[in-house]
């Protein structure tokens, strides 16, 4: 009799989490990228959007102005997948549209960084591996010149927004739930692990640490690099995989454990080839669809997939939709990772 109880209870939770409002609505994602409706070679950075309002910013990069970029809107909460300057941001676009899609104009944005910039601009907490967290927060403060605390917590939740940027680092493994205000549900972020590099640029490090790391052609290792699982109140799971080659986690954490339903893939030609994120998305995670971003390389002309470029031919490889990082439009999923609105 209990057992049945227990199961009786357990679809009637489920079915009242179905036909919450809340939880059928979409989950936004814009891509910023430096030329709008295009996918150039530096786009990195990418907006999050739960139904409930908490807005999530990735990887914010070179494709940005900084933290006056006027596209960006609130930002409660900065992830960055590791320290390379093309995620962290040792430079920012001179200005939108500046340059080529093929090559982009930028300046540089030492000694802050664009995620420094953007977090110290919004008020918004970070949330990274904690050796990198821990140099992002001193560049924060270098910018409000004042220490920058932990964000307060209340049984367990981080409550939007802030009154100011905070530290919400963990270690791999670790993870946030944020919430938005009056939402009875928040959103949950999980740091997992990806297999590459997290060395900062030199350019972002006083003088007296660049010249001492200068002899011997080396930098600094901010924490292991990582990636993310975002699991919305819709019910969508999406991996950020960062710049990662092919790794075992791919399968046990992102996919057997976590679920994932919806890869936001870094296709970097440094870390992984066509056939390689083939097997990661078709093998290891098999999620319902994909998001291919960072691809080094101008992937359109005119909003359109170049039919010779690295990009089309990942493309061609896949089993499931594959949806380009176009710089401005925003794409809706369900929870069941289909795009319903804003997808090519």
């Amino acid at each position: 009799m209990k057992s049945k109880t227990l199961a009786l209870t357990v679809l009637s939770s489920a079915a009242i989490f179905a036909s919450s409002p809340t939880f059928a609505q979409t989950v936004k994602i814009t891509p910023l990228g430096s030329h709008a409706f295009e996918l150039c070679e530096r786009d990195r950075a990418t907006i999050f959007e739960d139904p409930t309002g908490v807005r999530i910013l990735y990887d914010a990069g070179h494709s940005v102005t900084g933290g006056d970029d006027t596209r960006l809107g609130d930002i409660h909460l900065v992830l960055l997948s590791h320290a390379h300057g093309d995620h962290m941001g040792d430079r920012k676009l001179k200005a939108l549209e500046a340059g080529s899609c093929e090559k982009v104009d930028t300046i540089s944005a030492a000694p802050h960084s664009t995620t420094a910039e953007i977090a110290a601009a919004k008020h918004s907490a970070i949330m990274m591996v904690t050796p990198m967290g821990a140099f992002i927060a001193k560049k924060i403060e270098n910018i409000r010149g004042k220490p920058v605390g932990n964000c307060p917590e209340k049984d367990g939740v981080l409550n939007a927004p802030f009154g100011a940027s905070c530290q919400a680092n963990a270690q791999l493994g670790g993870a946030r739930i944020l919430k938005a205000p009056g939402a009875s549900v928040g959103v949950e972020i999980t740091i997992v692990p990806a297999s590459h590099d997290s060395t900062v640029p030199r350019e972002l490090l006083t003088d007296p640490q660049k010249a001492a790391l200068a002899v011997d052609n080396t930098s600094l290792y901010l924490g292991p690099p990582s990636g993310y699982v975002i699991k919305f109140t819709n019910g969508l799971t999406v991996y950020m995989s960062g710049d990662t080659g092919i790794h075992t986690e791919m399968k046990s954490v992102v996919s057997d454990f976590h679920k994932a339903n919806l890869v936001l893939l870094n296709y970097g030609s440094s870390a992984i080839s066509a056939y390689a994120a083939t097997y990661a998305m078709n093998d290891l995670i098999k999620p319902a669809a994909v998001i291919i971003s960072h691809v080094n390389e101008a992937a359109t002309q005119g909003g359109k997939l170049k039919p010779g470029s690295r990009t089309a031919a990942f493309i061609k490889l896949q089993k499931r939709p594959v949806h380009l990082a176009i710089s401005g439009r925003t794409m809706e999923f369900d929870g069941a990772a289909k795009c319903v609105a804003g997808c090519n």
